[in-house]
């Protein structure tokens, strides 16, 4: 039962004070290297050990560490505040070869001295060269502008890498844990099935025993039950399979190797690194010809992912179909991340920019996590795949990754390749840009490192491919293909905007005017030759009058629609409802709540239809999949975290959590709550945990609680009644402006804040 009146302080102390990973927050904490913040920690096969980092690299075992491969590689700290409006005014920080050094709170590699600094991220390193292969400690403390000096931090360490380069984004290893069943049945005397509750990607270790040595075991193992027992058939690219045991004389401990499959371990598919092996999605097992009892430890899951805390987000509302669709969501971005790079699903494992972008999204809006993401980017810039839409959307990825880490090394290192992912190279004198005008040279391929030939996608799967049938007409709602293309253009005009804004950071200053100029040329042909004024719709493309949902999604989302004529596209959009793939679904989403109606965001955040997140789970998925049902996409998977976009439109958008300047120094908490009548929300951020409440009587009265973290602003927006209505600030009146639809308070520092605002009737 959910409480509308949230115990919002409650719940921030349970996460900031829970044995996983607590740390004295009258210190700095959360202490990162290149953006990790686990670089101490010794794994053993994937397994988390307890041996200091130092005592493991000189003993040479099987260990694996995160290793910093840079040579001048940059740190970040939470600041720690008790007090209201807290912001840092300096900092000093010590790296040593040795933890000795600082405990006496000195250092032999750098000392910082006090820095008149407020940055709290992204401080690069200027002591000693480091050497390769090497252990190093560091620790940091900050002075704040009430004057407080706090103590130094706990100590942190890092490893650097046997081969030390200018750039490069450092990783985790992928680490396992072991699993046991939620529930394990008897089926008769010979069979058991055993449910671990969810899906994940591992393999099974099993304890069983032989009176003499001659017994023969079959292990089913899958993701999909049927009639209480592992389905042997689950059609699709849904998992399943057998393995046979031969069982030695007692008790013996077994361990099921899994077939590598020859489509995801090829060539262009991510490998599984050796110390893990092999693993395969499933969530049943069902154990054939077993006559002895089998107990809970007797079964256990080693599960595969990239290191993951759950603790890091939380979210909870009224609505508890919503709740259920955030849960499948974050946990999804868990359970696929076993790669260590954003995949496809099981079926291919190779990475995607559109399944990346959302991945990314949802990554951060769950997880304290950033290096998945940026390596992933980074990864598909050499590698890029087909879609003309998807080579653009490395540029969107780019500006993501500076907006919440507030780092620029990577824009800076990739400046010219992310130039080239515009296509600006394809574009005409309207602005337009086209892969079927003869634009698309060996040149032009070359400098998006693409061996192929570019083809514009909408949206995936398209009609009469994968088995789909005339009735079932692919997921583009019926988009007619030109050779100017509205939606390929909408995403042109999203990365030429996105182009020049990464210019301006770097301070590329023609760059940026050239950007700016061509985003204004194509905003206007856009609006000139591809919109119908007599139906108030966007067309597919020049040369047909047919208008699609993707059409108008897509120019909605990516700003392109003038103020006087959004209310016509979203009563068009309304119209079409969700007929599109669940790709689709996050700039659909995206461009509901940019155009101001959440209500009909929130409707399909947790529709029932057949169409909907909750379908996945009506179907039996724990992971969100490829497609809305089978008969979208018939070989769809069931590990598809391109399905995840709920884990990051319910924080970004229905909460209204995001990123005003980069690194979250400064938040815009911008709840679009629609009919919901009450939410909480835990999201991490690079600078600290952002926690947000509500209870919402739509018309009358709101009342928002937030938690800032230290070293940021935040600008708060609450619904606009009327020019008498009464807005509050812990109790008191304060200034604020309209702003469309909603009262906006700006600059609110950090601290604990309960505004409310109401109707005055």
């Amino acid at each position: 039962m959910y409480i509308k009146k949230t115990a919002l302080l409650t719940i921030i102390n349970l996460y900031l004070f829970t044995a996983a990973g607590a740390q004295d927050r009258s210190l700095p904490y959360g202490l990162a290297v290149n953006l990790l913040s686990q670089t101490g920690q010794v794994y053993v096969n994937g397994y988390p050990a307890v041996t200091p980092i130092e005592n493991a690299v000189s003993q040479r075992e099987n260990f694996q560490f995160t290793e910093i491969s840079t040579r001048k590689p940059f740190f970040g700290w939470m600041l720690p505040s008790g007090r209201k409006n807290t912001l840092q005014t300096a900092y000093r920080l010590l790296v040593a070869s040795g933890r000795d050094f600082l405990l006496k709170d000195s250092a032999d590699l750098w000392d910082s001295g006090k820095v008149e600094e407020s940055c709290s991220v992204n401080i690069p390193y200027n002591g000693e060269p480091l050497e390769p292969g090497k252990v190093y400690f560091w620790k940091v403390k900050t002075w704040d502008h009430h004057g407080e000096e706090s103590g130094f931090s706990e100590l942190s360490a890092f490893k650097t890498s046997e081969i030390l380069t200018d750039y490069a984004t450092d990783r985790y290893p992928i680490r396992k844990q072991d699993e046991y069943p939620v529930k394990i049945d008897r089926m008769d005397e010979m069979r058991y099935f055993a449910d671990f509750g969810k899906a994940s990607f591992g393999r099974i270790r099993m304890n069983l025993y032989s009176d003499n040595g001659m017994d023969s075991v079959t292990i089913h193992l899958g993701e999909a039950e049927k009639n209480g027992g592992v389905n042997r058939s689950p059609g699709g690219s849904v998992r399943y399979s057998l393995y046979k045991i031969g069982l030695e004389k007692g008790w013996k401990t077994y361990v099921v190797t899994v077939r590598p499959d020859t489509r995801n371990t090829g060539p262009q598919a991510v490998r599984m690194p050796e110390y893990i092996g092999e693993v395969i999605p499933f969530r049943y097992c069902e154990i054939e010809n077993y006559r002895h009892p089998v107990q809970e430890k007797d079964l256990i899951r080693e599960t595969a992912f990239y290191p993951f805390n759950d603790l890091d987000s939380y979210f909870h509302s009224a609505d508890t179909l919503l709740n259920r669709v955030w849960d499948i969501s974050k946990y999804s971005i868990k359970a696929t991340s076993f790669a260590g790079v954003y995949i496809d699903g099981d079926r291919e494992r190779i990475p995607y920019e559109a399944d990346a972008l959302i991945n990314q999204l949802s990554h951060y809006c769950v997880a304290g996590d950033y290096s998945m993401a940026r390596y992933t980017h980074e990864y598909l810039i050499g590698r890029p795949t087909w879609p003309t839409e998807w080579i653009m959307q490395s540029v969107l990825m780019a500006w993501e990754d500076y907006m919440y880490t507030g780092n620029k090394l990577s824009l800076t290192y990739f400046y010219e390749d992310l130039k080239a992912k515009t296509l600006t190279a394809l574009s005409d004198e309207k602005g337009f840009i086209s892969t079927r005008t003869g634009k698309m040279t060996p040149e032009v391929l070359q400098s998006v490192h693409f061996n192929g030939q570019l083809r514009d996608i909408v949206d995936w799967p398209h009609t009469g491919i994968l088995g789909l049938e005339k009735e079932e007409g692919g997921e583009t709602d019926g988009f007619v293909f030109t050779d100017i293309n509205t939606v390929v253009n909408a995403f042109h005009y999203r990365a030429l905007t996105l182009m020049a804004q990464i210019a301006g950071v770097l301070g590329k200053t023609e760059d940026k005017m050239f950007y700016d100029e061509r985003a204004v040329t194509l905003r206007q042909s856009f609006n000139k030759h591809l919109f119908d004024k007599k139906r108030g719709v966007y067309i597919d493309g020049i040369g047909t009058d047919h208008a699609s949902l993707h059409a108008n999604m897509f120019p909605l989302a990516f700003g392109l629609v003038p103020q006087n004529r959004i209310d016509g596209v979203l009563k068009f959009i309304r119209s079409r409802g969700m007929a599109c793939s669940v790709y689709g679904a996050q700039f659909l989403l995206d461009g509901l709540y940019d155009g101001g109606d959440a209500g009909y965001g929130l409707q399909l955040l947790t529709s029932t239809g057949e169409r909907s997140w909750y379908n996945m789970i009506r179907a039996g998925s724990t992971i969100t999949m490829e497609a809305w049902d089978n008969k979208y996409k018939p070989n769809q998977d069931w590990n598809h975290a391109w399905g995840t976009a709920p884990a990051n439109l319910i924080p970004r958008k229905l909460m209204g959590i995001e990123p005003l300047e980069p690194g979250f120094r400064k938040i815009r908490i911008k709840p679009q709550p629609g009919p919901l009548e009450s939410a909480e929300i835990k999201h991490p951020t690079i600078r600290g945990d952002v926690s947000v409440s509500f209870t919402n009587n739509p018309g009358h009265s709101f009342r928002l609680e937030v938690n800032i973290p230290a070293n940021t602003t935040a600008d708060l927006y609450l619904p606009f009644y009327s020019g008498k209505q009464i807005l509050h600030v812990n109790g008191q009146p304060v200034k604020h402006k309209r702003e469309g639809n909603f009262s906006v308070i700006e600059d609110i520092g950090s601290g604990i804040w309960n505004v409310f605002v109401k109707l005055n009737e």
